[in-house]
């Protein structure tokens, strides 16, 4: 399946998902505001990290075999076995360890022991979630786009729903129970699709432990792992910089950008996931692996850019239609945050070959790199400049990881020839 194609297929499910994410961020500006988007912000790192321990972080490493292996089905069976038997045993012993430990875990991440509650209702759905994200893994390896594009409309439906009713009724709390358990929902849509799939059995997705498979998947582990001890923890570092130097609501302005940023950009992100993950893991030579990149780039630079700018132009109408007055402040964030965001889809890109080749050494040093140079660059620069800063260090942040990616990419392709 071509990039366009692909990108057309995935564009529904991307064009539902952007519509229900402005309709809660609606939602939630109107009935959590700038603090409680800080809150929420804190949580959805939380939620990052704790199921990707808890799924013992495969799932790329699954797509990626479910992909390579697309013409010896009982290999692919090995991988998802074992892959469901990690992710099923590590889901129950983080959902117990959660619900023990869920007022210590409310204190640390939301500052407030009175929200532990909301990692009890995270905990009772974990398996859920873990196994929808495994499900969709699979999807993805087997290029089974169709039935993919409809679970995440699925879930995306399911996250509207749920937040709005949640929010409405319970303010913060019910937005972050909504958060919590809103994936693990959407995990029987998903299921379901699989079962109507002629390569789907039950008995393929449980059983004996593959020592081999694992220590593939393994690199898989090191990787996320990495990247989860690494980015969500940048961000909560920033956040509690930017709550506790210029105020809660000003943190939450910033979680604002950051959402809506993910919400313009999610055709491209979830593309480069659904397509090039796959699509790398299968090419072997240099060449053709250029060809994709510079094919890739024509389609998604100009895209990204155009995007940029034309929400850089229309700022203040957009933060006054997706938000609310209350969080107009925000819109002195947009140009650095714009130009980052056109800067990072540059560098995922090439990075995504990283990924797609296994590349795990090289992966967790620069994850590892640059999650720390966006907290120190992100002090420096508020230091300086306030909260402005912090979207000019994400911006000259992802500059730097382009430029790094571009020369050890171009120097590992070389070495295949």
């Amino acid at each position: 399946m071509t990039f366009l194609k692909t990108s057309l297929l995935n564009g529904i499910a991307v064009v539902v998902r952007m519509v229900t994410l402005l309709c809660i961020n609606k939602i939630l500006a109107v009935y959590v505001g700038p603090v409680g988007y800080a809150a929420l912000g804190q949580f959805q790192n939380a939620v990052q990290m704790i199921t990707t321990f808890a799924s013992g972080a495969i799932n790329a490493g699954v797509t990626k075999y479910t992909a390579e292996y697309h013409e010896d089905e009982e290999r692919q069976r090995t991988v998802w076995r074992t892959a469901g038997s990690i992710s099923v045993i590590g889901a129950l012993v983080t959902g117990v360890l959660v619900t023990v430990f869920n007022e210590n875990l409310s204190l640390a991440f939301l500052k407030d022991r009175a929200f532990g509650g909301v990692f009890v209702w995270f905990s009772a759905t974990l398996v859920l979630f873990v196994l929808n994200t495994l499900l969709l893994a699979v999807l993805n390896g087997k290029k089974e786009i169709p039935r993919y594009v409809i679970s995440n409309i699925a879930g995306s439906l399911f996250a509207l729903a749920v937040t709005a009713y949640m929010a409405i009724m319970w303010g913060l709390y019910g937005a972050l129970v909504a958060l919590a358990v809103y994936q693990s929902l959407s995990f029987f849509v998903t299921v379901f699709l699989c079962y109507t799939a002629p390569w789907f059995k039950i008995r393929y997705f449980i059983g004996r432990i593959d020592f081999g498979v694992a220590r593939n998947l393994a690199k898989y582990t090191a990787m996320s792992l990495t990247s989860v001890a690494c980015v969500p923890i940048s961000q909560i570092l920033v956040r509690n910089h930017l709550g506790e130097s210029f105020g809660w609501e000003a943190a939450g302005y910033w979680e604002a950008l950051t959402r809506l940023s993910g919400a313009y950009l999610m055709l491209i992100t979830t593309t480069l996931s659904v397509y090039y993950l796959p699509k790398f893991s299968e090419l072997k030579k240099s060449e053709d692996i250029r060809a994709e990149i510079v094919s890739g780039y024509k389609i998604i630079l100009p895209l990204t850019a155009a995007g940029a700018l034309i929400i850089y132009l229309f700022r203040e109408m957009i933060v006054k239609l997706l938000f609310t007055p209350e969080f107009l402040p925000m819109t002195d964030l947009f140009a650095w945050q714009m130009l980052g965001d056109t800067l990072k889809i540059g560098s995922w890109v090439i990075a995504y070959l990283m990924l797609g080749k296994a590349m795990f050494k090289l992966f967790m040093i620069t994850e590892v790199i640059f999650s720390t140079s966006f907290v120190l660059l992100s002090w420096l620069f508020t230091n300086e400049l306030g909260l402005q800063g912090v979207t000019v260090a994400y911006a000259i942040n992802y500059a730097a990881y382009w430029v790094v990616m571009g020369v050890c990419m171009s120097r590992k392709l070389k070495a295949v020839q």
